[in-house]
């Protein structure tokens, strides 16, 4: 769980997320058993205020930019301001694709 515990710990110290979940989905791809490359970040954060979904996006490949040049294939993201979190219940229902190869 290195790439995993690495993407949660840069994305707890640049955006201080009131709740943040790192789910590795590689096992739902066609990738050998115990791969980290496939991702999906649920992310609730105060840093997300103001900016729209495309500027939260830009902002965590910022941060995540050493990983997302080798070691991650896909990253799902689900970027949420607390207020939005809120009106949700508190919880991201979203599921990632299929894989087309598996």
């Amino acid at each position: 769980m290195q790439v995993q515990a690495t993407i949660e710990a840069k994305l707890k110290e640049a955006f201080k997320p009131d709740h943040l979940e790192v789910i590795n989905e590689s096992h739902n791809h066609n990738v050998p058993p115990g791969s980290e490359s496939h991702f999906r970040v649920v992310m609730v954060s105060e840093a997300f205020n103001g900016k729209p979904p495309i500027a939260r996006h830009r902002l965590v490949n910022k941060v995540l930019a050493d990983e997302l040049a080798v070691k991650i294939h896909a990253l799902a993201l689900r970027l949420h301001t607390p207020a939005q979190w809120a009106s949700l219940g508190e919880r991201d229902t979203s599921t990632s694709p299929p894989c087309a190869n598996k």
